[in-house]
């Protein structure tokens, strides 16, 4: 990464970042400082007569995620998609996890505020994909009047990642213990830390291939490559990914701590259930997978279902049941329904944690009608 530029500069380049694979025609990276970190992104397109859409990535991965997809969208779209604190190449500042996702969501807010990208404080259209679904959210709680709508690409659960008992979010026990940094595997940060970018069970080829997507289905090998490398640029550590630990009475024994990433997911520190009250306000696009290995009510990286099914020894019982991360984010879109409001629900078949690239065609159209619908509208 270059020297930062001060605020309200930007520095624009097509180089692949750090040297790595080139972008895509038509897709060019910018750096922008901000007052609250050093921030990059990807931009296709200018502030002009067509909508501004910001796409906001997932856990473990980066705006290159999203290349693809911002190349065959309108060319009168301006597309932005930062990086996030800690992820890709912006800078790897420490997170404040007792923020929850305003850690992401305060830094979105300042790099749309930046006058180097010129939105003049006008409504933009959010796409947020995973985690980025968490960050889009809290973005659009506190910012409502800079929303046009909102787009949840198999996005978190309103209540956080894991140490939740019911679609009401009632956190297992009252430190939330088995969510945040302990419960992500060590092996995995092991391989991070190694960059290893071979197919053992725990290198990040293998983890997108079987968790990412729902195989057999693999991206183009050029493409492949581009996100192991994403993958890896993660950086690792107790002030970002994963995190701090602090054990626990129950089980499985971790709760989270104050610093990281995968802390800032926890039920602990996130509550997103007034979400509702945009739903009431802005229109609202649901579209995930019917196959998730993420982001599910029988997670495969929950203690609760990993304890049920007998992969992690000494569940409790129905005290800790698998987090149903789907039924919450239901429950708060329908709370918003039933209040005047409206959203819409895509469920993809065949397909798990990454419909934008599983079904890159459908998503396509989906978000092109629908921000167009929206745009139409003035996001009302």
């Amino acid at each position: 990464m270059t020297d930062p530029k001060p605020s309200g500069a930007a520095a624009a380049s097509r180089d692949g970042p750090q040297g790595g694979e080139p972008l895509l025609d038509g897709i060019e990276a910018l750096e922008v400082t901000t007052p609250r970190t050093a921030a990059c992104l990807l931009r296709r397109g200018r502030v002009g007569d067509g909508p501004v859409v910001v796409l906001v990535h997932g856990n473990l991965s980066s705006s290159r995620f999203y290349e693809e997809l911002m190349r065959v969208l309108p060319g009168s779209w301006c597309c932005l998609a930062p990086d996030m604190r800690g992820y890709g190449r912006s800078a790897p500042d420490p997170v404040d996890a007792t923020r929850g996702m305003r850690a992401f969501s305060d830094d979105l807010a300042a790099l749309l505020d930046d006058p180097a990208l010129g939105l003049g404080g006008g409504e933009v259209h959010l796409v947020g994909w995973s985690l980025g679904g968490g960050v889009v959210m809290q973005y659009a709680l506190d910012h409502r009047e800079r929303v046009a709508s909102v787009v949840l690409l198999a996005s978190m659960s309103p209540y956080g990642f894991c140490g939740t008992r019911d679609v009401e979010g009632a956190l297992c026990y009252e430190d939330a213990a088995g969510s945040g940094a302990g419960i992500v595997n060590p092996a995995l940060l092991e391989k991070l830390r190694e960059g290893d970018r071979g197919d053992d069970r725990f290198a990040a080829r293998t983890v997108m291939r079987t968790l990412y997507y729902k195989p057999p289905f693999v991206p183009a090998p050029d493409r492949e490559e581009v996100y192991v490398t994403e993958f890896l640029r993660t950086a690792v550590g107790d002030d970002s990914y994963p995190g701090t630990v602090e054990t626990s009475p129950h089980w499985p024994g971790v709760a989270p701590g104050r610093r990281g990433s995968a802390n800032a997911m926890s039920p602990r520190y996130v509550d997103l259930s007034g979400f509702s009250d945009v739903v009431r306000e802005r229109p609202v696009l649901w579209v995930h997978g019917a196959d998730d290995a993420i982001v599910s009510d029988r997670s495969r990286s929950d203690p609760g279902y990993l304890g049920q099914t007998g992969v992690l020894p000494g569940w409790p019982g129905p005290e800790f049941p698998p987090q149903p991360m789907v039924s919450q984010l239901r429950a708060v879109l329908e709370r918003g329904k039933d209040a005047g409001g409206r959203f819409e629900e895509l469920l993809l078949a065949d397909c798990g944690h990454s419909p934008h690239l599983e079904h890159p065609d459908t998503v396509r159209e989906a978000l092109v009608a629908f921000v167009e619908k929206a745009d139409r509208r003035g996001g009302r």
